[in-house]
């Protein structure tokens, strides 16, 4: 395993650049100034290394041999998994092929899709321009996002922060159909007009995508940059996530990516409809960034996102009880769950956690941390099974000393039931909520 390594500039001798520079100058005249790689802080570098001297509670030979076995079940292809612990990254390993057959290895540097744990990078985005005074969350969602059209003008009422928690008042997963129909995305958020409301705005919660998108035009509007860009400027960039992207050419472009399977492991074309979303699911990277990503997220690196943003993004907004139907094989130690913006929240075992899950055709992701421990686990992979799901609560379970559960089903006859592989197919974040809609706890308008 090797930890997280920032590249260093090339430099020319000076000579050399001189003549060079001469005679391109007298043909074609000066070049335009290319922008500056922006600086890493020095604590950021640091908490990009390997650290095994945080490593506390977590066994990490017993996670690695049940990685190993999960790495081999027939459903799955390639899987690389980051564990975080003590505000540290302790252990970053892939399993398996990019691509099945081809022998080529996932490692730590192999890039995968996020899909909707990407919607936690939109929300924090927008949280960060809200700190600077640019974006009022409490203010009508139709002043920031033109294309937004909901039933009876309820873009007026419903707020920024509606948008980002799912409480739009739209049925669940909105012209999700027509966007993988290859639809205009612009287009489908002014359509949302000709739907009825299944409840006021602010009032209930329903799981979006084409609406939640609404997120990348705010940013692009505020900033005057591409969505991408301007993630890449404002997070990506400072926390020194240098393989994350957010479009399809970014994932393609990669040095090692993983290819996209079904749950047979045979291969499946790669499209770019939930690209179209970007601030639904759009963001790619490898494991080590997505730490990265965690330890920001932990308050490891308040210079780019401060705690204030953090406890914005994360409060509990909304109660989501369908989503203890989703998880509950879990429900032995999972309490309440919540909704903030682009973030779940959970109770476990008496512990308050943070996370979110996601999948798009032939991709898996998850994220999970417990803020005041400053430990959690991110894991992606390339195929549609949700066997992995269950790692998560594994580790937690670790750093909580509790008592060993199964939960990735390993050890069920040495595979996990198709049964529930198959329900939990269908309800990954990227394609669904948890459709029993939720009781909105009390909100405040500025």
């Amino acid at each position: 395993m090797r930890g997280v390594s920032l590249e260093k500039p090339h430099i020319l001798g000076l000579g050399a650049f001189a003549l060079l520079a001469a005679s391109v100058l007298a043909m074609r005249g000066p070049e335009p100034q290319k922008p500056s790689e922006p600086t890493i802080p020095k604590s950021q570098v640091r908490l990009a290394s390997l650290s095994t001297s945080a490593r506390e509670d977590v066994d990490y030979a017993s996670i690695d041999r049940r990685l190993q076995r999960l790495s081999e079940q027939r459903s799955m292809v390639g899987l690389a998994v980051g564990i975080v612990e003590n505000g540290r990254i302790t252990f970053l390993k892939g399993y398996g092929e990019t691509e099945a057959g081809s022998g080529d290895p996932v490692t730590p540097d192999t890039v995968f899709r996020w899909a909707s744990v990407s919607k936690g990078v939109a929300g924090s985005m927008v949280a960060k321009l809200a700190e600077q005074g640019k974006v009022n969350l409490n203010g009508p969602v139709a002043s920031y996002v033109p294309s937004l059209k909901l039933p009876a003008g309820a873009e007026y009422r419903a707020t920024v922060g509606d948008m980002l928690s799912h409480r739009l008042g739209l049925y669940r997963n909105a012209y999700d159909n027509k966007l993988e129909e290859g639809q205009n995305t612009k287009m489908l958020r002014s359509s949302l007009a000709q739907l009825n409301l299944i409840c006021a705005p602010g009032t209930c919660w329903s799981y979006q995508n084409v609406a939640y998108d609404g997120a990348s035009e705010l940013v692009e509007g505020v900033t005057r940059e591409p969505y991408e860009k301007a993630i890449k400027q404002y997070l990506f960039n400072p926390i020194g996530m240098a393989s994350a992207s957010v479009s399809m050419n970014g994932l393609m472009d990669s040095k090692s990516w993983a290819k996209p399977h079904d749950a047979a492991r045979r291969p499946l074309k790669l499209v770019d409809t939930y690209y179209r979303v970007p601030a639904a699911g759009g963001v790619n990277s490898n494991i080590k960034d997505m730490s990265l990503w965690m330890l920001a997220q932990m308050g490891e690196m308040p210079d780019v996102l401060s705690q204030g943003v953090l406890d914005t993004v994360h409060a509990p907004l909304v109660k989501t009880p369908g989503e203890r139907g989703r998880m509950r094989k879990f429900l032995e130690r999972l309490g309440e769950a919540d909704y903030g913006y682009g973030w779940r929240s959970y109770d476990y075992a008496g512990h308050h956690i943070v996370g979110h899950r996601g999948g798009v055709a032939g991709y898996r992701s998850l994220i999970l941390f417990d803020p005041q421990k400053k430990s959690g686990v991110v894991a992606l992979w390339n195929s549609n099974t949700s066997q992995p799901g269950g790692l998560e609560f594994e580790v937690m379970d670790m750093l909580y000393h509790l008592q060993f559960r199964d939960w990735m089903e390993i050890d069920k006859g040495g595979r996990a039931d198709p049964s529930s592989i198959a329900r939990a197919e269908s309800e990954e974040d990227i394609s669904s909520g948890d459709g029993n809609g939720g009781r909105v706890k009390k909100r405040v308008r500025s």
